[in-house]
């Protein structure tokens, strides 16, 4: 459980690229998804960071 939560992170940043994409391609138009990637994508790396450094203590 704790490797996957290492890297949970990683798949939020993951998700804001899904969502980028979502919006290059025409899926959505609106500024809203650019606002949800962008903290995904902030949030992600914020996770990213801290998870990292409370689990590779263990």
């Amino acid at each position: 459980m704790n490797k996957i939560m290492r890297y949970l992170g990683i798949i939020v940043i993951l998700l804001g690229a899904v969502v980028l994409m979502m919006y290059f391609f025409g899926i959505f138009n609106s500024n809203s998804a650019l606002v949800t990637a962008g903290c995904l994508m902030v949030g992600g790396t914020i996770a990213h960071i801290i998870l990292n450094k409370i689990f590779l203590e263990e």
